[in-house]
């Protein structure tokens, strides 16, 4: 009676084995399935490129946030000519036969899910104290990538080696002066001050080119 028993509970077993095999594969393929759902950022970045080249707001639209495609749509230099690819969520397209002011050179999206989040772009800047206040700006908000839009490579990087403290060293602006080949825009703060070159012109934009610190 007991040799019956377990003979009828390993049955029951290996009915419960075989009944459960058939979700293995049922389960791979709805995550599969839930993985696809979202396109790879370089093919949602391409979509809108594409939809902007055409002109065509409501097929922007279906690939971006409104504020991502007022901002491309308001990019003041003719459209970059080259992809530069993607990192992670981020990707680029450049300009190869123009310069514009910024080492963004371009058109940066920000991908997130199935739409582009944030576009940043190269910015046509007639004044150099508007420059050195978006740098500035960028900076307190410890985001390189819109210093980038109005500053050269090596300026940003000079200044986000140090992040920026709220609650540390206070920052006063001075206002611009004409320097040799350019402008010197300054902030100071209690022991020195922070001197952000500025070049360019009216007409072709203005960018901060290289930042110095002089100590009192």
């Amino acid at each position: 009676m007991i040799k019956r028993s377990v003979l009828v509970g390993a049955a029951v077993a290996a009915g419960a084995t075989l009944t459960l095999l058939p979700s293995g594969p049922a389960s791979a393929s709805a995550q599969a399935g839930a993985f696809a759902a979202a396109p790879a950022p370089a093919k949602t970045a391409r979509a809108l490129f594409n939809a902007w080249q055409r002109g065509d707001r409501a097929a922007a639209a279906r690939y971006a946030l409104p504020a991502a495609v007022k901002t491309l749509f308001a990019y003041p230099y003719r459209a970059p000519d080259e992809f530069a690819g993607c990192v992670r969520n981020a990707c680029r397209f450049v300009h190869t036969s123009v310069r514009v002011p910024g080492g963004l050179n371009g058109v940066l999206m920000i991908v997130s899910g199935s739409k582009v989040a944030k576009v940043y772009t190269s910015r046509h800047l007639s004044a150099p104290s508007a420059a050195a206040k978006g740098l500035f700006t960028a900076w307190k908000r410890h985001d390189r990538d819109a210093g980038l839009e109005v500053a050269a490579t090596k300026a940003v990087a000079t200044l986000f080696r140090t992040r920026y403290d709220a609650h540390g060293v206070r920052y006063y602006y001075q206002g611009c002066t004409a320097e040799p080949k350019g402008y010197s825009c300054a902030w100071s703060y209690e022991g020195g001050a922070m001197l952000m070159h500025v070049r360019g012109s009216r007409a072709a934009g203005y960018q901060v080119a290289s930042i110095g610190y002089i100590a009192d």
